[in-house]
């Protein structure tokens, strides 16, 4: 059974995997009971009603740690899952274990278009479905002799840092859903409006077959970014004030964060958090009555806590044993911006926050959407900006300072400096081991800014000895990659005097100095890209791998794009030399193009 005969819509993801346990979110296109069955442990559930649409999370457990096992899901007593003509792998279920090095993938910013040649021209190859080609051995990588492009086994989790769909710059064939139901002249336009149309924009996101069979056998958690709402979410005030003053604001917020807690939230609790939560307290008491819309109370939900995001946590933590910590940080809903009080998280937040920066794991992975370390001209033209808004200089300046943010998207840490501050210093302990015994890395995993580099981290004064490495690694975009011109601007941002001049700019706000002093180990780069890191002991290595169209566009080689590993002992790698070389030569190359763009001129 496959298509439209299916009464698989959408799915299955294989969500939250720990040492015993798997949870396997479905969409269905009707009422009924989910099973899945891996070896002799079986599970089932029945579906839940929002707006419409029926899903269903069914809970795993007593499964051998360490193992991997083929599963089938049915509906109805029907399997659905592998499809009988499929032509991947069957599904796997693999549990964690102790002690076994842990492998984990992440990236950000991913639109869904079509893969023959028109879509990878406008959009590039998706980095994700040629991962998800060469995992599942459809095509050879572009170097077979690279084995980080053939591993023996599929990483323990894929970690999607924002932006999973796009909710403001639609596509085509969004946009032909959108027309068939209203009015394209009349407000959102183009843009999403209600949940109905997200529930499409997740079909479109997910629905690709090699990226839908990769998602039914890696086990993704995930976390939002501005455009799974609309760009600049939460960046100040003055923003949110415009938006609340629309027709269209409450539809839009209401229906993004409730599908999001449907479609991506759901799925990264554990099934002892799930237990405990608000919502599906309520769909477990209504189970079995498939005539329960949750609609209303999902609705519901998500505007209150819109309006009051200290009443419900996004953010969230993983265990890996001993080997890591992942602690995913919400820097979009849980903002504070009122000017006085100014911070990217709120007092509540910002406690959750410091409670999980603690040592005793091996390595600290610090999941956040948006880069805590900029490159240094944009952090220090991010601090300007908040410091010139806030009335810097004067009211003339706020306004400016006020328009070039939003302009410019000058929103993430550097922009919050109180929340930058605190979470710097509360880095620097973890990494001196005055917060449990020092792991070998602080590790930031983020995405958004549409390039991707790994920056390396010291204390400013140089007199503060740390026992962790201090990494920022991006990996964005899956598949959105910049325009040439922005990828100008932002090269240009990145070296040469943007960081002294930036620098100069926010003291003359009176900003403070940053506790923490960085630089690029490696990039800045522009590929469509996915990420990959794995740890052993102090050992961390991550390279990232990009899609490249030989002869087929529909079936991309996987290719790498770049590397970074520190040693046994947890060792940064002595690239200096290089890293200057490289920067010397990127900054001479960006100065001859501007050199010919003024004599086109």
């Amino acid at each position: 059974m496959s298509g439209t005969d299916s009464p698989l819509l959408l799915g299955p993801l294989l969500r939250y995997v720990d040492d015993s346990s798997a949870s396997v979110w479905v969409e269905t296109r009707g009422p009924g009971t989910v099973s899945v069955r891996r070896g002799d442990a079986s599970a089932s559930a029945r579906t839940f009603v929002v707006h419409g649409h029926h899903y269903a999370l069914v809970e795993l457990d007593g499964l051998a740690p360490g193992t991997s096992e083929a599963y089938t899901v049915a509906v109805d007593g029907e399997q659905v899952w592998p499809e009988p003509d499929s032509p991947f792998p069957a599904p796997v279920i693999a549990t964690l274990e102790d002690g076994r090095p842990l492998s984990l993938a992440f990236g950000s910013c991913r639109t869904s278009v079509s893969h023959d040649a028109k879509g990878n021209e406008t959009h590039g190859v998706d980095a994700l479905r040629a991962w998800a080609l060469r995992a599942a051995d459809q095509v050879p990588a572009a170097d077979p002799d690279d084995h980080d492009l053939a591993p023996d086994r599929l990483p323990d989790l894929v970690l999607f840092l924002g932006d999973q769909v796009y909710a403001d710059e639609t596509t085509d064939e969004m946009r032909a859903f959108i027309e068939s139901r209203r009015d394209i002249e009349a407000p959102p336009w183009t843009e999403l409006q209600d949940y109905e149309e997200y529930a499409h924009l997740y079909a479109l996101a997910w629905s690709d077959p090699a990226n839908r069979w990769l998602l039914s056998t890696v086990p993704s958690a995930m976390i939002f970014d501005d455009h799974d709402i609309r760009d600049d979410w939460n960046t100040s005030q003055e923003w949110r004030r415009e938006m609340e003053s629309t027709s269209w604001w409450h539809g839009r917020i209401v229906a993004g964060l409730g599908s999001y807690w449907v479609y991506q939230h759901l799925g990264n609790m554990s099934p002892a958090e799930r237990r405990g939560d608000e919502l599906y307290a309520q769909v477990l008491a209504h189970t079995g009555d498939d005539e329960y819309d949750f609609g209303p109370i999902i609705d519901a939900f998500a505007e209150r806590v819109d309006q009051e995001p200290q009443t419900y946590r996004w953010s969230y933590t993983r265990e890996f044993d001993t080997q890591a910590r992942l602690v995913v940080v919400d820097s979009r809903a849980a903002r504070q911006l009122d000017p006085d009080h100014r911070a990217l998280l709120d007092a509540d937040e910002a406690s959750w926050l410091d409670e999980q920066l603690r040592g005793d794991v091996d390595h600290l992975l610090v999941g956040t959407s948006l880069p805590f370390l900029l490159a240094r001209g944009l952090h220090h033209l991010e601090a300007f900006s908040e410091a010139l808004a806030a009335g810097a200089w004067g009211d003339r300046g706020g306004r400016m300072g006020e328009r070039l943010r939003q302009v410019v998207d000058l929103e993430h840490w550097g922009a919050f400096q109180t929340s930058f501050q605190e979470v710097a210093s509360q880095v620097m302990e973890v990494a001196a081991g005055e917060r449990g015994r020092a792991p070998s890395t602080v590790t930031f995993l983020s995405g958004d800014v549409h390039h991707s580099y790994v920056s390396e981290a010291q204390p400013v004064d140089g007199r503060r000895p740390l026992q962790s490495t201090i990494l920022q690694a991006v990996c964005s975009p899956i598949r959105n990659p910049l325009s040439r011109n922005m990828r100008f601007a932002t090269a240009v941002l990145s070296y040469g005097v943007a960081g002294p001049v930036g620098r100069l700019a926010s003291k003359s706000t009176r900003v403070p100095d940053a506790p923490l002093t960085w630089r690029y180990a490696e990039g800045p780069w522009f590929d469509n890209n996915l990420a990959c890191l794995r740890v052993t002991g102090p050992s961390l290595k991550m390279w990232w791998v990009t899609g490249e169209v030989i002869d087929d566009h529909e079936r991309p080689r996987l290719a790498k794009v770049a590397s970074y590993e520190l040693d046994e002992q947890g060792r940064p790698p002595a690239h200096e030399k290089v890293r200057e070389r490289f920067g010397r030569g990127l900054r001479r190359r960006y100065r001859d193009k501007v050199k010919d763009r003024v004599r086109q001129r």
